[in-house]
Protein backbone atom coordinates (compact mmCIF):
# COMPACT_ATOMS: atom_id res chain seq x y z
CA UNK A 1 0.00 0.00 0.00
CA UNK A 2 1.37 3.40 -0.95
CA UNK A 3 1.84 6.18 1.58
CA UNK A 4 -0.66 8.28 -0.37
CA UNK A 5 -3.35 5.60 -0.21
CA UNK A 6 -2.79 5.10 3.53
CA UNK A 7 -3.12 8.82 4.17
CA UNK A 8 -6.41 9.05 2.28
CA UNK A 9 -7.82 5.94 3.99
CA UNK A 10 -7.09 7.47 7.37
CA UNK A 11 -8.54 10.82 6.31
CA UNK A 12 -11.78 9.24 5.11
CA UNK A 13 -12.07 7.06 8.22
CA UNK A 14 -11.52 9.98 10.59
CA UNK A 15 -14.13 12.06 8.76
CA UNK A 16 -16.66 9.22 8.78
CA UNK A 17 -16.09 8.18 12.40
CA UNK A 18 -17.37 11.40 13.95
CA UNK A 19 -15.27 10.66 17.04
CA UNK A 20 -11.59 10.34 17.92
CA UNK A 21 -9.81 7.21 16.72
CA UNK A 22 -6.78 5.72 18.45
CA UNK A 23 -3.83 4.29 16.52
CA UNK A 24 -5.02 0.78 17.45
CA UNK A 25 -8.46 1.52 15.99
CA UNK A 26 -6.84 2.78 12.80
CA UNK A 27 -4.77 -0.40 12.54
CA UNK A 28 -8.01 -2.37 12.89
CA UNK A 29 -9.24 -0.88 9.61
CA UNK A 30 -6.84 -3.10 7.66
CA UNK A 31 -6.62 -6.81 6.97
CA UNK A 32 -3.57 -8.59 8.34
CA UNK A 33 -2.08 -8.93 4.86
CA UNK A 34 -2.17 -5.16 4.24
CA UNK A 35 -1.88 -3.76 7.75
CA UNK A 36 0.67 -0.94 8.08
CA UNK A 37 2.82 -0.59 11.18
CA UNK A 38 2.45 2.10 13.84
CA UNK A 39 5.26 4.20 12.43
CA UNK A 40 3.58 4.28 9.02
CA UNK A 41 0.29 5.34 10.64
CA UNK A 42 2.02 8.18 12.47
CA UNK A 43 3.82 9.32 9.31
CA UNK A 44 0.48 9.43 7.47
CA UNK A 45 -1.06 11.42 10.35
CA UNK A 46 1.82 13.89 10.23
CA UNK A 47 1.24 14.32 6.49
CA UNK A 48 -2.46 14.99 7.08
CA UNK A 49 -1.55 17.60 9.69
CA UNK A 50 0.66 19.31 7.15
CA UNK A 51 -1.99 19.08 4.40
CA UNK A 52 -4.57 20.79 6.62
CA UNK A 53 -2.41 23.77 7.56
CA UNK A 54 -3.91 25.97 4.84
CA UNK A 55 -7.45 24.59 5.12
CA UNK A 56 -10.42 25.17 7.41
CA UNK A 57 -10.00 21.81 9.15
CA UNK A 58 -7.27 20.39 11.34
CA UNK A 59 -6.11 17.05 12.71
CA UNK A 60 -6.26 17.24 16.50
CA UNK A 61 -4.88 14.75 19.00
CA UNK A 62 -7.07 14.46 22.09
CA UNK A 63 -7.22 12.03 24.99
CA UNK A 64 -9.03 9.28 23.05
CA UNK A 65 -7.00 9.55 19.87
CA UNK A 66 -7.08 11.68 16.73
CA UNK A 67 -9.97 13.51 15.08
CA UNK A 68 -10.55 15.91 12.21
CA UNK A 69 -12.32 19.07 13.30
CA UNK A 70 -13.13 22.57 12.07
CA UNK A 71 -10.57 25.17 13.08
CA UNK A 72 -11.74 27.59 15.72
CA UNK A 73 -11.29 30.53 13.31
CA UNK A 74 -14.30 29.28 11.32
CA UNK A 75 -16.61 28.27 14.19
CA UNK A 76 -18.66 31.48 13.90
CA UNK A 77 -19.95 30.48 10.45
CA UNK A 78 -20.08 26.71 10.88
CA UNK A 79 -22.06 27.14 14.10
CA UNK A 80 -24.93 28.68 12.14
CA UNK A 81 -25.69 25.27 10.65
CA UNK A 82 -27.44 24.39 13.91
CA UNK A 83 -30.58 26.29 14.80
CA UNK A 84 -30.77 25.21 18.45
CA UNK A 85 -29.39 27.55 21.06
CA UNK A 86 -26.03 26.73 22.63
CA UNK A 87 -25.85 25.12 26.04
CA UNK A 88 -25.60 27.50 28.96
CA UNK A 89 -23.84 26.70 32.17
CA UNK A 90 -24.10 28.47 35.51
CA UNK A 91 -21.14 30.02 37.23
CA UNK A 92 -21.60 27.44 40.00
CA UNK A 93 -21.30 24.55 37.53
CA UNK A 94 -18.16 25.99 35.96
CA UNK A 95 -16.56 26.59 39.34
CA UNK A 96 -17.36 23.02 40.38
CA UNK A 97 -16.01 21.55 37.13
CA UNK A 98 -12.85 23.68 37.38
CA UNK A 99 -12.15 22.50 40.91
CA UNK A 100 -12.64 18.89 39.86
CA UNK A 101 -10.24 19.37 36.95
CA UNK A 102 -7.49 21.14 38.92
CA UNK A 103 -7.79 19.45 42.33
CA UNK A 104 -8.83 15.91 41.38
CA UNK A 105 -9.59 13.57 42.95
CA UNK A 106 -11.84 15.74 45.08
CA UNK A 107 -14.97 15.17 47.14
CA UNK A 108 -18.15 17.20 47.09
CA UNK A 109 -17.47 18.34 50.64
CA UNK A 110 -14.00 19.59 49.71
CA UNK A 111 -15.49 21.58 46.84
CA UNK A 112 -18.02 23.11 49.23
CA UNK A 113 -15.24 24.05 51.66
CA UNK A 114 -13.35 25.87 48.90
CA UNK A 115 -16.35 27.60 47.34
CA UNK A 116 -18.04 28.40 50.63
CA UNK A 117 -21.45 27.29 49.37
CA UNK A 118 -23.15 23.93 48.93
CA UNK A 119 -22.84 22.01 45.66
CA UNK A 120 -26.23 21.33 44.12
CA UNK A 121 -26.97 17.68 43.37
CA UNK A 122 -28.19 18.76 39.93
CA UNK A 123 -24.73 20.13 39.10
CA UNK A 124 -23.04 16.81 39.88
CA UNK A 125 -25.77 14.96 37.99
CA UNK A 126 -25.36 17.20 34.93
CA UNK A 127 -21.59 16.68 34.88
CA UNK A 128 -22.02 12.91 35.21
CA UNK A 129 -24.69 12.78 32.51
CA UNK A 130 -22.33 14.61 30.15
CA UNK A 131 -19.69 12.04 31.15
CA UNK A 132 -17.29 14.84 32.07
CA UNK A 133 -16.70 13.45 35.58
CA UNK A 134 -16.78 10.06 37.26
CA UNK A 135 -16.38 8.55 40.73
CA UNK A 136 -12.84 7.19 41.08
CA UNK A 137 -12.97 6.06 44.69
CA UNK A 138 -14.04 7.02 48.18
CA UNK A 139 -12.15 9.11 50.73
CA UNK A 140 -11.08 7.10 53.79
CA UNK A 141 -12.91 9.30 56.27
CA UNK A 142 -16.24 8.94 58.10
CA UNK A 143 -19.05 8.65 55.59
CA UNK A 144 -16.69 7.46 52.82
CA UNK A 145 -17.53 10.38 50.47
CA UNK A 146 -17.12 9.79 46.74
CA UNK A 147 -14.06 11.25 45.05
CA UNK A 148 -14.60 12.78 41.60
CA UNK A 149 -12.22 13.18 38.67
CA UNK A 150 -12.58 14.24 35.05
CA UNK A 151 -12.83 11.76 32.18
CA UNK A 152 -11.43 11.30 28.68
CA UNK A 153 -14.77 12.61 27.42
CA UNK A 154 -14.07 15.88 29.25
CA UNK A 155 -10.64 16.12 27.63
CA UNK A 156 -12.02 15.25 24.19
CA UNK A 157 -14.81 17.83 24.45
CA UNK A 158 -12.38 20.62 25.21
CA UNK A 159 -9.77 19.40 22.68
CA UNK A 160 -7.24 18.47 25.33
CA UNK A 161 -4.74 15.64 25.00
CA UNK A 162 -4.16 15.44 28.76
CA UNK A 163 -4.68 17.45 31.94
CA UNK A 164 -1.24 18.95 31.34
CA UNK A 165 -2.84 20.93 28.49
CA UNK A 166 -5.11 22.80 30.91
CA UNK A 167 -4.14 26.46 31.33
CA UNK A 168 -2.19 27.08 34.51
CA UNK A 169 -4.02 28.64 37.44
CA UNK A 170 -1.80 31.69 37.07
CA UNK A 171 -3.30 32.24 33.62
CA UNK A 172 -6.86 32.21 34.95
CA UNK A 173 -7.82 35.48 36.61
CA UNK A 174 -11.35 34.44 37.57
CA UNK A 175 -14.24 32.22 36.54
CA UNK A 176 -14.98 34.48 33.56
CA UNK A 177 -11.50 33.68 32.23
CA UNK A 178 -12.23 29.99 32.63
CA UNK A 179 -15.49 30.46 30.76
CA UNK A 180 -13.65 32.10 27.86
CA UNK A 181 -11.05 29.32 27.76
CA UNK A 182 -13.76 26.66 27.56
CA UNK A 183 -15.82 28.46 24.89
CA UNK A 184 -18.92 28.36 27.11
CA UNK A 185 -21.52 31.00 27.83
CA UNK A 186 -22.68 31.40 31.43
CA UNK A 187 -25.80 33.05 32.85
CA UNK A 188 -24.98 36.46 34.33
CA UNK A 189 -25.63 35.92 37.99
CA UNK A 190 -24.11 38.31 40.56
CA UNK A 191 -22.59 35.65 42.83
CA UNK A 192 -21.84 31.94 43.08
CA UNK A 193 -24.47 31.49 45.77
CA UNK A 194 -27.16 33.10 43.64
CA UNK A 195 -26.04 30.92 40.75
CA UNK A 196 -26.94 27.89 42.85
CA UNK A 197 -30.48 29.20 43.03
CA UNK A 198 -30.95 29.42 39.25
CA UNK A 199 -33.37 26.61 38.34
CA UNK A 200 -34.45 24.96 35.16
CA UNK A 201 -37.62 27.03 35.32
CA UNK A 202 -35.69 30.13 34.16
CA UNK A 203 -36.51 30.78 30.53
CA UNK A 204 -33.78 31.51 28.01
CA UNK A 205 -35.23 35.00 27.59
CA UNK A 206 -34.89 35.69 31.32
CA UNK A 207 -31.34 34.38 31.26
CA UNK A 208 -30.46 36.62 28.29
CA UNK A 209 -31.75 39.64 30.22
CA UNK A 210 -29.68 38.68 33.27
CA UNK A 211 -26.56 38.34 31.11
CA UNK A 212 -27.11 41.71 29.46
CA UNK A 213 -27.79 43.57 32.71
CA UNK A 214 -24.76 42.05 34.46
CA UNK A 215 -22.34 42.84 31.63
CA UNK A 216 -23.71 46.34 31.13
CA UNK A 217 -23.41 47.13 34.82
CA UNK A 218 -19.82 45.85 34.87
CA UNK A 219 -18.55 47.34 31.62
CA UNK A 220 -21.03 49.99 30.55
CA UNK A 221 -21.47 48.17 27.24
CA UNK A 222 -24.98 48.64 25.87
CA UNK A 223 -24.81 45.86 23.32
CA UNK A 224 -26.11 42.35 23.94
CA UNK A 225 -23.23 39.85 24.15
CA UNK A 226 -22.96 37.40 21.26
CA UNK A 227 -23.72 33.74 21.93
CA UNK A 228 -20.87 31.26 21.87
CA UNK A 229 -21.36 27.69 20.71
CA UNK A 230 -20.63 25.15 23.40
Amino acid sequence: MSEKSLKYILEGSLLAAGRPLSVDQMLGLFLDSEQPNRDEIRVALDELTEDFKERSIELKQVASGYRIQVKEDYSEWVGRLWSERPSRYSRALLETLSLMAYRQPITRGEIEDIRGVSVSSSIVKTLQEREWIKVVGHRDVPGKPAMYATTKTFLDYFSLKSLDDLPTLAELRDIDSINAELDLEIPGVPSAKQAEEVTEDNTLEETDEMVTQEIMSATGDEETPAEIEA
